[in-house]
């Protein structure tokens, strides 16, 4: 049984194909298109995952949608219809496209799966959009029956879910519905803080240790939180679908002026804003999961929804929370419900549940380390290199890893693009940038030369799983990096001289590992395992024998602005503009001019 799942005209956009109830392929749109959150029908993922799957189109048994349009053009009319004659306008100029997008999705799709050789319509179904995250959350996990909990900005009407998943099946048993949204809420509060709506929110997350909680009663005075987690809103505050914040005069007087226009300088004002944001994410998900415990009696818990991507508030969930584990998608946003789209129709269908094991250290889930994009064979990418001029040298795996750790150790930047893919906003050492995280500037250099983002945001460590509780406070696998944990207490250093200004706090020197502790001393942990990243776990190897640190730095490669790269055209593209010292393709060592070493004196 052959399901293609489908998500696309919001943000986003991926493909998935599932077989006989197996992720066995799964990629966004952008990362094709080279245009980040590309929300068009995913044609090139479409195209990709056929192939991965060895799938002709004719050979596709059903199509499944994330989300029912036809219900989201009931609720924007209705939406509209509750504000009166004042709103008519706006959806005169919205009707056409609006339209357009959801009347058309099947046509839509009929017509490109045609492009791609297909001779007869597809058999389409359309899910619920947060039966789609529910399902992306629950097949793959580990758990054969668990708690559900689904958090975003808006669905067709559902803003939150929570379901019981018992082995095959799924049942929603509660919802919160528009407009009482913590996802929206969040990208009102990201936008005020003057970042971008639907990309800055994990900006405003990594901002939010700088500041402290002055603004949370100022929320509760337009924003409640009940007792199950759901918010209660008040609408003459806030409009939602507003456009412009400015205009939303009461949340300017309650936090003390305008938005930040996007580019200004940092104050403590939107540090402040950031961690009232924070802080009331996460008391509302802490909610919604022990309201989730009492509605299943599960102890175990599993998360999907943009919102899931707060790993601070999953974090806090895990610590706090009355569940005993959890577990995270990996693409929980948009591109994942392409996923649980096809896993929902799937699984309707009849076909079993598959989980590949050794998944993520002790415990295998159905997500093979959300390596489900497409790979390039060392071969092929040898002779593209040759052809384009490129100087390089092939290496075995112990010569590959020797060299890198040294490169590293020397305090050179590394382009590292092993097999297949990653599905979802992280990179977890397929399409990875590493550093030595004992540096105390590369910190500094890698988000403003390399990375050309702000200077305050923090990065990831990757750990040899065998050995992460020797430096983070983590009792369990984390291959994923969507839980926070704090740095060991005795890697961490005496601060002296605490800093006012945002960024010059972000380089200060907090632990035996100060590129990848932040300011509050967490870090977003991703534990490697031999399982399921072969050759990154040798390399931390390597580099834990040379300096004695199992840890490495590990950011998307990518540039502000792009896509995680995909192909090795991408990847030179991008190391070349980035100045990175090193780029390492498949077994291919490719030396690169990027100036004097991050983190070097």
């Amino acid at each position: 049984m052959r399901i293609l799942g489908l998500s696309c005209d919001y943000h986003d956009a991926a493909a998935a194909l599932v077989v006989d109830g197996e992720v066995v392929a799964a990629a966004e749109q952008e990362r094709f298109s080279r245009t980040k959150h590309d929300a068009s029908l995913p044609v090139d993922a479409i195209a990709s995952c056929l192939a991965i799957g060895d799938t002709a189109p004719d050979e596709l048994d059903a199509v499944a949608f994330h989300e029912k349009p036809l219900a989201v053009v009931g609720r924007v009319l209705a939406a509209r219809q509750r504000r009166g004659p004042r709103s008519l306008g706006g959806f005169a100029r919205e009707a056409p496209v609006l339209l357009r997008r959801n009347l058309l999705v099947g046509y839509h799709i009929e017509q490109a799966l045609r492009r791609l050789g297909a001779t007869r319509p597809p058999d389409l179904h359309y899910a619920e959009h947060h039966l789609s995250h529910a399902a992306a959350a629950f097949h793959p996990s580990p758990f054969e029956t668990a708690a559900i909990l689904t958090v975003d900005g808006i669905g067709e009407w559902a803003t939150a879910s929570i379901g019981h998943g018992l082995r095959t099946r799924i049942e929603l048993l509660a919802e919160q519905r528009y407009p009482s949204s913590l996802g929206l809420l969040y990208s009102l509060l990201t936008v005020w803080c003057g970042f971008a709506a639907n990309d800055g929110e994990y900006k405003l997350m990594g901002l939010a240790p700088y500041g402290e909680p002055r603004y949370r009663d100022a929320l509760s005075e337009v924003v409640q939180v009940d007792d199950d987690g759901g918010l209660v809103v008040d609408g003459r505050a806030v409009r939602w679908w507003g456009g412009d914040p400015t205009r939303l005069r009461r949340l300017a007087e309650l936090f003390d002026g305008p938005p930040r226009p996007p580019g200004a300088p940092l104050t403590d004002r939107e540090a402040d804003l950031a961690r009232s944001a924070q802080d009331l994410v996460e008391d509302a998900v802490l909610a919604m999961g022990r309201h989730a415990a009492e509605l299943t009696g599960e102890s175990s818990l599993c998360l999907a929804g943009g919102v899931a991507l707060n790993c601070v508030a999953n974090g806090r969930l895990l610590r706090e929370g009355p569940f005993a584990d959890i577990w995270v998608q990996p693409a929980a946003g948009d591109a994942g419900s392409a996923v649980g789209a096809a896993l929902w129709c799937a699984h309707h269908r009849g076909a079993p549940r598959r989980r590949r094991t050794g998944g993520c250290g002790a415990v295998a889930d159905g997500m093979a380390g959300a390596q489900l994009g497409p790979g390039f064979g060392a071969d092929e990418v040898a002779t593209w290199l040759d052809d384009e001029g490129v100087p390089h040298h092939r290496a075995g795996p112990e010569e590959l890893c020797a060299t890198v750790a040294a490169a590293l150790d020397r305090g050179a930047v590394v382009g590292w693009f092993q097999g297949r893919m990653e599905l979802g906003p992280r990179a977890l050492g397929q399409r990875s940038i590493l550093a030595d995280p004992r540096s105390a500037t590369v910190h500094a250099d890698l988000n403003s030369r390399v990375k050309g983002r702000e200077g305050f945001r923090p990065f990831a460590p990757a750990v040899l799983w065998e050995e992460a509780q020797d430096w983070f406070e983590i009792d369990r696998p984390s291959p994923y990096m969507l839980l926070t944990h704090q740095v060991a207490a005795d890697r961490l250093v005496p601060v002296v001289d605490e800093p006012c200004d945002i960024v010059d706090r972000s380089r200060v020197v907090r632990s035996q590992i100060p590129a990848c502790t932040h300011v509050d001393g967490s870090a977003r942990v991703q534990t490697v395992h031999a399982e399921t990243s072969p050759l990154l776990h040798r390399l931390l190897r390597a580099f834990r024998d040379r300096t004695g640190c199992p840890v490495l730095l590990n950011t998307s490669f990518n540039r502000a602005g792009e896509p995680i790269v995909c192909t090795p055209e991408d990847a030179l593209a991008t190391a070349r503009a980035a100045g990175l010292d090193l780029l390492v393709v498949e077994d291919c060592v490719v030396p690169l001019d990027g100036g004097a070493p991050a983190g070097s004196s």
